[in-house]
């Protein structure tokens, strides 16, 4: 098996890994926020616990997506599947933001309510023990998902991981508004729907900084200026090597791909070509990575 095939392999392995257990989180969390907003009587930790469905939601597009994007090319994706995952970077963006508008829509519903006189509910203990589990347990979760996110250039799984952050978020919301509502009395009970308008805007802002960069790539943004100085530097270190032209970038999941013109003494063999042309190659996957797809077309100097 070629390094490149053992590192993708790997590299499914722990997203696989990290995902499952989001999942298994998730899964208990919600089942245990449902039964608590039932039993104590709260409407802020049901809005919860669809949050954390939102999230055991998420976990699934991440599995299969991510099985998707770790194919290899084919002969109807000459440039592999990374571009699924991208999709599902978007998709998680999508969710968070319908969840986040659907947590203000509801808070700000509550506040009218109150305003106009209507009394709140008062939510039970159990409710608010179950907004404190889920902040230590959303937030050790992120912590793990998001490091593992980056250790393997994951976009997707950092989403989730910033899905998770924002459950943890909103359960802070949560816990704020239980506990007010039940320690301070009647006057407080409208803490609950304030911190969830709160905690709404936090979500949306994530939202949004994870559907524009995704929203980039699947559009065919070129790579960030830093990145395009980075391999044009790389290129001219090169001997032989000048006026680098025609460069086009852009992302492809989790690794680049890079297009250029280069040009070269017109005397050199095609084999001398060949060997300064793999050089650059060579360079250019140590600096981005194994499956870096790179293209360079070899022009004489004039």
């Amino acid at each position: 098996m070629s390094e490149q095939r053992i590192e993708t392999a790997a590299r499914e392995r722990s997203i696989y890994r990290v995902t499952v257990v989001g999942s298994i989180v998730n899964l208990l969390l919600l089942v245990f926020k449902f039964i608590a907003g039932f039993l104590g009587n709260s409407a802020a930790m049901l809005a919860d616990a669809v949050h954390s469905l939102s999230d055991f939601a998420t976990d699934i597009v991440v599995i299969v997506f991510v099985r998707i994007s770790g194919k290899p090319e084919d002969k109807s994706h000459d440039y592999g599947h990374g571009k699924y995952e991208t999709l599902a970077t978007a998709i998680i963006g999508m969710l968070l933001l319908f969840v986040g508008f659907g947590i203000l829509w509801n808070g700000a519903s509550s506040i009218y309510d109150f305003v106009q006189g209507e009394p709140l509910g008062e939510p039970g203990m159990v409710a608010f023990v179950a907004a404190l589990v889920s902040v230590v347990s959303k937030e050790v979760l992120y912590q793990y998902t998001v490091l593992t996110g980056k250790r393997v250039d994951s976009q997707a799984v950092i989403a989730n991981a910033w899905h998770h952050r924002s459950d943890a978020l909103s359960s802070v919301g949560t816990t704020v508004g239980i506990g007010g509502a039940i320690l301070l009395g009647d006057s407080w009970r409208v803490l609950d729907p304030i911190a969830a308008v709160v905690v709404s805007f936090f979500i949306m802002k994530v939202s949004v900084k994870l559907l524009a960069p995704s929203l980039d790539e699947l559009l065919e943004k070129s790579l960030p200026e830093e990145v395009e100085r980075q391999i044009l530097q790389t290129v001219l270190s090169a001997p032989g090597v000048s006026a680098p032209h025609h460069l086009r970038t852009r992302r492809i999941g989790s690794y680049y791909s890079i297009e250029m013109h280069v040009r070269m003494d017109g005397q050199l063999t095609l084999e001398q070509a060949h060997q300064t042309a793999t050089v650059i190659e060579t360079r250019l996957r140590e600096l981005f990575g194994q499956s870096t797809l790179i293209n360079i077309h070899v022009e004489p100097k004039k």
